[in-house]
């Protein structure tokens, strides 16, 4: 366990969007004028990204169709803008007009994360930036966060023998799925607060990882007991471990023991698990990504690289999926010859069939929401159940590893990786199957529940290709 190095806050939670009016800067009135005089920013170990930090959208007028904006919407990173250009070239005017000054840039690509200078608000620049011709996507930095912590969800002890004989699998038929194939060959990417590294459920299952909180190679769970979020990392990994034991599980720190984290956190982290060592031409890449994390607010530069994080397709003049600058020349060669990565994401614990979770609502190819079910077959009391949402997974009184033993807990970052470790073991059947038709797979493949238009997650079904039972159980 390690002690965090700084009190940063990383929720990826976000402020509402700013409003479509066009003011004056604020800036122009207190005599700045955009061109210097903000802080210089030292990279840390001399590689591209700084200081860490999270995002929210005004996406070239507004919110995207379809979009509902939450009355309890995230607050964003103070003073942060993350913005993504159609070209590189298009920063230096951007600089040079707006009193903004650079904290860190999203590798080669045009994307990049920016710091107000003087006495201006972020969300007063947003409207701005968005009408100008070399802006894709102008948002501020949104909060992640677990959504247990943001509920207050505390775990309870629990025991191995409770780990390895519970109702969820048995829910979900996995051991007769795992008798097919255990998930042998896939890498789980778990992008959260860390894990226990040297629990027994976990061991000879770990891949190296990276703590995107401190910035260095340790991933391990920070904070104590007591802490909001505390275990919640390893208690997902735990569950990608139960239902893929021969998958191997790259930890990611992304989210501090409070549970909270930021939207350029989780694309830097995203970036790392789909090409660790940063040569396209390895296949070192995550198959699976798991994110038991979430926001209320909608993040254009998050859809961007979830999509890259995919191999979708490019799409020249879309805001989110414009990749034409040459930047993004290592996410063509990666993809090339191929599969992208199918990201599952918990759908959140708002016990609301309205308010939305993202990413799990970014609507991606390759990008699975999942809510929770629990023991009688219903969808679970404090899980979100929205149209948008699909697929259910077992999620309420889940055991898992924590550090120094074991805890039940219950809630939709339970039920995520468990749809994670069935992914592991489709992709093990099939390594070919891109990260879109694994989802659809995992999607199509569920049985019917009672009381609700979601489909539970069926290992059997899911890794043989049969369809499940229509009939609610």
């Amino acid at each position: 366990m390690k002690v965090p190095a700084s009190p940063v806050r990383l929720r990826l939670l976000s402020a509402a969007l700013a409003s479509c009016l066009i003011v004056a800067p604020a800036w122009a009135k207190n005599g700045e004028d955009g061109r210097g005089g903000g802080p210089k920013v030292s990279v840390p170990g001399g590689k591209l990204g700084g200081p860490r930090a999270t995002a929210r959208e005004t996406i070239k007028g507004g919110i995207k169709g379809g979009d509902t904006v939450s009355p309890t919407a995230d607050a964003g990173t103070s003073g942060e803008v993350l913005v993504k250009l159609a070209t590189t070239q298009a920063l230096p005017a951007l600089l040079s007009k707006y009193p903004l000054t650079l904290l860190s840039r999203f590798g080669a690509r045009p994307i990049y994360r920016l710091k107000v200078i003087g006495n201006v608000r972020a969300q007063d620049l947003l409207p701005q930036l968005a009408l100008e011709p070399g802006v894709l996507i102008a948002e501020d930095n949104p909060l992640q966060r677990s959504p247990e912590a943001r509920k207050n969800v505390a775990w309870a002890i629990g025991t191995q023998q409770d780990y390895v004989a519970q109702w969820g699998p048995q829910a979900m038929r996995l051991a007769e799925a795992q008798r097919l194939g255990a998930g042998a060959g896939v890498r789980v990417a778990v992008l959260d607060t860390g894990v226990d590294l040297g629990h027994p459920a976990l061991a000879g299952r770990l891949l190296p990882g990276f703590d995107f909180v401190d910035f260095d190679a340790d991933p391990s769970e920070g904070g104590t007991a007591g802490q909001p979020s505390h275990g919640h990392g390893t208690h997902v990994a735990g569950l990608v471990a139960l239902a893929a034991p021969a998958a191997k599980i790259m930890p990611i720190r992304v989210l501090d023991a409070d549970g909270v984290g930021n939207a350029w956190v989780l694309a830097e982290a995203l970036l790392h698990a789909i090409d660790p060592d940063g040569n396209p031409a390895t296949d070192d890449g995550a198959h699976v990504i798991n994110l038991s994390l979430g926001s209320l607010s909608r993040t254009g530069v998050l859809g961007a690289v979830l999509q890259i994080a995919a191999c979708t397709p490019a799409l020249a003049g879309d805001a989110v999926g414009d990749r034409s600058d040459p930047g993004y020349a290592d996410d063509e060669a990666r993809c090339t010859g191929r599969v992208g990565a199918v990201v599952v994401a918990a759908a959140g614990n708002d016990a609301s069939s309205e308010i939305r979770q993202y990413p799990a609502a970014e609507g991606e190819y390759g990008l699975v929401p999942v809510a929770a079910s629990n023991a009688a077959g219903r969808v679970a009391g404090f899980s979100n159940s929205g149209g948008w949402i699909e697929l259910a997974a077992p999620g309420e009184g889940l055991t898992s590893a924590v550090p120094g033993g074991y805890a039940t807990w219950s809630g939709t970052s339970m039920a995520a990786p468990l749809v994670s470790g069935t992914a592991a073991l489709v992709r093990a059947r099939f390594p070919t199957m891109s990260g879109k038709d694994l989802a659809r797979r995992l999607e199509d493949s569920a049985a019917a529940m009672c009381g609700t238009k979601l489909r539970q997650l069926d290992a059997v079904a899911a890794v043989t290709g049969a369809r499940a039972s229509a009939v609610c159980r």
